[in-house]
């Protein structure tokens, strides 16, 4: 009966695909190998982010950011993204340097979180909308 239902599966794709799709999420965790097993297994994010009322105040905040780190491919330092976030962050963070700390999954809301945790360490996130505001997202660390 198995090895029956294990040729029925790949033969026909469509359902194939829905039963992959269904059981990859909890696969790939078993895996380690891929790059969603490497961002998406980690329970906690060390992260900074600027956080800014209207989009066009976070789209000047990213341009700072790619003028002088990301159009060259270097990552931004965490004290000038910090500078950056004491200057343009509305946020009560924004007095820390963005500084939000290590924090669980499960703590932030929706798209942060998301984007928190898919940021990889060092990298800085592109603005992004959520419930609070506009954001920009620099990941200083993860762990288990």
């Amino acid at each position: 009966m198995g090895k029956d239902a294990k040729k029925k599966g790949p033969a026909d794709k469509g359902k194939g695909k829905q039963a992959a799709s269904g059981s990859d999420e909890g696969a790939s965790k078993g895996k380690g190998g891929g790059k969603g097993d490497k961002l998406g297994t980690c329970n906690f994010v060390k992260a900074r982010h600027v956080l800014c009322e209207k989009q066009g105040k976070i789209n000047e905040v990213y341009q700072k950011l790619q003028e002088g780190w990301l159009d060259t491919g270097d990552k931004v330092p965490p004290a000038e993204f910090g500078k950056l976030a004491a200057q343009y962050s509305e946020c009560p963070s924004g007095k820390k340097g963005g500084d939000l700390g290590w924090f669980p999954r499960g703590k932030m809301a929706g798209p942060f979180q998301e984007v928190a945790f898919s940021t990889a360490v060092g990298a800085t996130s592109g603005p992004f909308k959520s419930t609070h505001g506009y954001h920009i997202i620099l990941c200083e660390g993860r762990k288990a």
